[in-house]
């Protein structure tokens, strides 16, 4: 079982920035890739960036690309997302996801977080 603890929203101005923290239990972090889904009010749950479990590898949605970084620290079992260049349509609650291993799709996530508001304003 593992368990993900989201931590890091909170409202903002446009253009500014925030890092999301995923704090995660368990001994298997390590072993899965990780990522971030978020979801806007009236609107369906969105890929955001992913990262693998070995090796680093990145990937996200043409949406974030270029402001948005994943990141994580194994020996912290964390992940983060630092977010830049925020504007409104990125207002949206953001969830951390775990993997059962490697993430080829979301039907590979089997752990979801609670998840934390982020409110950019106008």
């Amino acid at each position: 079982q593992v368990q993900l603890v989201e931590s890091g929203g909170g409202l903002v101005q446009a253009g500014g920035s925030l890092r999301l923290s995923c704090a995660a239990s368990g001994r298997t972090f390590s072993r899965r890739a990780m990522a971030w889904f978020r979801q806007a009010p009236g609107k369906e749950r969105e890929f955001v960036a992913r990262i693998a479990w070995i090796g680093g590898d990145t990937v996200y949605a043409d949406s974030v690309k270029g402001r948005f970084t994943i990141s994580r620290d194994n020996a912290k079992n964390t992940v983060y997302l630092q977010m830049s260049s925020l504007t409104p349509e990125d207002t949206a609650v953001y969830v951390c996801a775990a993997a059962s291993g490697q993430f080829i799709a979301t039907s590979d996530v089997v752990y979801w977080g609670q998840g934390t508001q982020v409110t950019v304003s106008s």
